[in-house]
């Protein structure tokens, strides 16, 4: 049966080095210092102001091994007053047990870092190894660049022997753009532009440089695909290149070939190419699923460059159309498979279902009939100050109490009453549960099983999809999850399209409050973080 923290997944092999065309700054961590500025940039030829972790964008690569103890200190020293200058960051993938006040979720797990301050994250990777991210968990703040990859490598990774090179070049971000800051951006904004690994172009845009990957001919590369979108999914597939994934969400799967891969917001994929194609250049692709769609003039594209080929020419490779899309029902964990509770519809301790709807009226969405409304007391805090019960805790209607050590199993019917903006929903847990959502169905959450996935009608008990994000689907599908609550604490579910959560959609599940309430966190600087805050003005937020 599935356990409750989950197999280690990476590791550096130094066989060889992928090259990068553009420097990348050398990761830092485990532990490390994180500054959070505003600084201009203009990735896809447009000039803004940006929220930025470590100056640049994406964030800084930040990187550990499994077992390590990560002490990020988060130094906020924001001071562009048309966006937010308080920030907090969520660690996505970790499941924080036994350090919820490390989650990072504002007025979740933590009040906001005020400007002028900071904050050291503590935790540990503990078990954990794989591809994770981290994000600003502020309103819509990572939407204006607050968001960058982390790699916790593991010297026994079971897949060590299938690849050459892993190492700071084969990560990939997937990223939306705004040219608007999103205080200003509307509520359901749409992108200008698809960043791969930081650079792209936006349609009427100037040719600006795009993102390449060079490669060695004949070496296997283990490349780690990560969305850090704020709102749509992306098709990624790389020209005259089959991938065999090994890795999904920090999670270990038998190795599955496929010629492209769907990711929602906050997937991450680790798979193998091998470089074993004429020497040339070939295209990175990465299709939105709304925007500005299409490859025209280097949209939404980047360059895989072999050695020896033209180093300035761009691909003139062509797309095929793809005949092994990754079926997510087909990803088989590698260790331990298995869905907790009895092999039948039903078979848990607590039964859930989310009935997600919307307010076309008021922009609005919630939840069982509840809208999420930030409360002003982090929820951690109201437990450690005395409340217990559902009833008791703020924001009314939002927060579900799950009793420990028990199978839980939670349904979400796809299709939303009232009609989305555009309809997919995307469900993390961060620590245990989070709930996000895509432009498209979806849902993800840090280590549960998919015993229904979207597009499917049977349900699998046996060696389920095991992951932290999961596509919700379209209407008649019941996309439904299993997990045990081993891990004491609020924990966020939220949209993963940062623009929903904005507009509500969002719950949190209080999971064993009164072992919550015995955990003493002893930190005088977490318990600085509300008085800090409390005190600042609206112009100073």
């Amino acid at each position: 049966m599935a356990p409750s923290s989950f197999v280690p997944i990476l590791f550096m092999a130094l066989v060889a080095t992928s090259l990068a065309a553009t420097a990348l700054p050398p990761p830092i961590g485990p532990a490390a210092n994180l500054v959070i500025s505003n600084k201009y940039l203009q990735p896809d030829g447009f000039n803004r102001s940006t929220v930025v972790a470590g100056g640049t964008f994406p964030g800084s690569l930040i990187t550990g091994k499994k077992g390590d103890r990560f002490q990020i200190d988060v130094i906020d020293s924001l001071t562009d007053n048309t966006m937010l200058r308080s920030t907090s960051i969520h660690w996505h993938g970790f499941f924080q047990n036994g350090t919820n006040e490390m989650d990072g979720g504002a007025f979740v797990n933590q009040c906001p870092i005020v400007a002028n301050h900071s904050f050291t994250y503590d935790f540990s990777s503990a078990t954990q190894a794989g591809t994770f991210w981290y994000h600003s968990h502020l309103a819509a703040q990572y939407c204006d660049g607050l968001r960058g990859p982390l790699v916790v490598y593991d010297p026994q990774d079971p897949h060590l022997s299938l690849y050459d090179v892993d190492d700071a070049g084969t990560v990939i971000t997937l990223s939306d753009w705004y040219h608007t800051v999103s205080p200003l951006a509307g509520t359901f904004p749409t992108s200008d532009a698809t960043l791969i690994n930081g650079l792209g172009r936006y349609n009427g845009g100037p040719a600006t440089t795009l993102s390449s990957i060079t490669v060695t001919h004949s070496l296997r590369y283990r490349f780690r695909l990560v969305s850090i979108s704020c709102d749509p999914n992306f098709t990624f597939s790389i020209d005259n290149h089959n991938l065999t994934v090994i890795e999904m969400d920090s999670q270990n799967i038998v190795p599955h070939n496929v010629d492209s891969i769907q990711i929602y917001a906050g997937q991450r994929y680790s798979f193998i190419l091998t470089a074993n194609q004429t020497i040339g250049n070939y295209w990175i692709r990465a299709n939105p699923n709304n925007g500005v769609v299409g490859f025209d003039g280097g949209l939404n594209s980047a360059i895989l460059r072999y050695v020896g080929a033209n180093t300035t020419a761009e691909p003139v490779s062509n797309q095929t159309t793809s005949v092994i899309p990754l079926v997510e029902s087909s990803l088989v964990p590698l260790t331990n498979p298995g869905a907790p509770g009895n092999p039948v519809v039903g078979g848990a301790d607590v039964l859930l279902n989310l009935d997600l709807a919307f307010n076309a009226t008021a922009l609005h969405f919630s939840i069982n009939g509840a809208t999420f409304i930030p409360p002003t007391v982090p929820v951690l805090l109201q437990i450690l100050s005395g409340a217990q019960a559902a009833t008791d805790l703020l924001p009314s209607g939002s927060v579900y109490v799950l009793p420990s050590n028990k199978v839980i199993e939670l349904s979400v019917p796809a299709g939303l009453a009232g009609g989305p903006v555009s309809g997919k929903f995307v469900i993390i847990q961060s620590g245990k549960l989070t709930l996000e959502c895509t432009s498209t169905p979806s849902t993800c959450m840090h280590a549960f099983d998919i015993v229904r996935s979207a597009g499917q009608t049977t349900y699998n008990y046996v060696n389920p999809p095991r992951r932290d994000v999961v596509a919700l689907g379209v209407a008649g599908d019941n996309v439904t999850i299993r997990w045990t609550t081993d891990n004491p604490g609020p924990w966020f579910l939220h949209c993963h399209i940062d623009w929903h959560l904005q507009a509500g959609l969002a719950i949190v599940f209080a999971e064993d409050t009164p072992g919550i309430a015995k955990h003493d966190v002893n930190t005088t600087a977490w318990n600085q973080l509300c008085p800090l805050y409390d005190a600042l003005t609206p112009s100073q937020l």
